[in-house]
């Protein structure tokens, strides 16, 4: 199955774009003005060389396309009157009759034209240049802006479910605790007068003992102590006999204390999708047995969460459910990849990997 995974989108060509020409050509204004002059010679002595005969007047476009390209338009008219000087005096020089006027004015004419279109291209693709960089550092402030708004809201959400968590277990838990002693007292005392509504007063005692587990279970998976206190192997330990517990089905551990992760918000984001993915697959899977592993190779720590159920459809549903979503922004926030897939040996395991420090 396709791994799901969220990804920011990201493309090269900002920074493709953006390079400058003097990060293509990374010489220096004099330099390049040497370069061209030198060029102009050199053409010169070629069309001296090869005779009148042979125009090489396509050539002197090398030198007037460096200097108008990275010096500028007046340098760039300079070379190309200098390159049809030249170019006359190459052809008197191998012995042409006369020199025609009006070809030297039409080449000049020519050069300075192309030299003026060129220089028109090199401001626009330098304009070009410029939007691209200012687009560029706005998009970079947008998804830093866009990071730490992300980072926020994720504290805030943890920091509104542990106090959910705090009040479920403080508040909700104790007044069912009261409640039931009260009904076990209430049960006693028409016990201790044979009253037939014993056997209702049991039901009711029951029924608020199981109440009491329902608000520990979500106390749990709104607050874990645990993870603050002892970190995020004990943690998932906890989560494993909890989940044992609360479903019927045989979870178990995998990993040793010698496992650390970077911060307390790692450990949390870790924990949670491991308490999301295993409780997925203990109310839809319908496995036999759920295994949460946590090891760490050398600088990279994966987090895997592995059932033997019936397993995700070939293809996942578009848009992908809140579980998982939620899990892969958890992921992301810190800096892991997130994968859902099926297991070689039936059902699914959910995959978080990321560096370790």
């Amino acid at each position: 199955m396709q791994a799901y995974v969220d990804n920011l989108p990201a493309t090269r060509a900002p920074r493709l774009l953006g390079k400058s020409r003097a990060g293509l050509l990374p010489v220096g204004r004099g330099t390049m003005v040497a370069i061209s002059l030198v060029l102009v010679c050199f053409i010169g002595y070629i069309d001296y060389r090869t005779g009148y005969e042979r125009s090489l007047s396509l050539f002197y476009l090398v030198p007037i396309s460096l200097g108008t390209w990275f010096v500028g338009l007046l340098f760039g008219l300079l070379m190309a009157t200098l390159s049809v000087v030249v170019w006359v005096m190459s052809d008197l020089a191998a012995g042409i009759p006369a020199v025609r006027i009006w070809n030297a004015a039409m080449a000049l004419a020519s050069y300075f034209a192309f030299t003026v279109v060129l220089y028109k291209l090199c401001t626009l693709l330098r304009e070009l240049d410029q939007r691209v960089r200012d687009r560029t550092i706005a998009l970079q402030r947008e998804m830093a802006e866009r990071e730490r708004l992300d980072q926020e809201i994720a504290e805030i959400a943890d920091r509104e479910r542990r106090r959910l968590g705090q009040s479920l277990h403080d508040s909700v838990g104790q007044h069912l605790t009261g409640t039931a002693l009260a009904a076990q007292v209430l049960r006693e005392k028409l016990a201790n007068r044979s009253a037939s509504e014993v056997p209702d007063a049991d039901k009711v005692v029951r029924y608020l003992e199981e109440g009491i587990d329902l608000t520990r279970n979500l106390a749990r998976g709104f607050f874990s102590p645990e993870l603050e206190a002892d970190g995020l192997t004990v943690a998932l330990q906890g989560l494993a006999a909890n989940v044992s517990e609360r479903f019927g089905v045989a979870c178990t551990f995998r990993g040793n204390d010698g496992v650390r992760v970077r911060d307390s918000t790692t450990a949390t984001k870790l924990y949670h999708i491991a308490l999301e993915a295993t409780t997925n697959a203990a109310k839809h899977a319908h496995p036999s047995k759920i295994d949460i592993e946590l090891a760490r190779k050398g600088q990279r720590l994966t987090l895997a969460v592995s059932d033997d159920g019936k397993g995700f459809p070939e293809r996942l549903p578009e848009p992908p459910g809140l579980g998982l979503r939620l899990m892969a922004h958890g992921a992301a926030l810190i800096g892991g990849k997130f994968s859902v897939q099926r297991n070689r040996n039936g059902g699914t395991i959910v995959t978080c990997r990321l560096t370790a420090d």
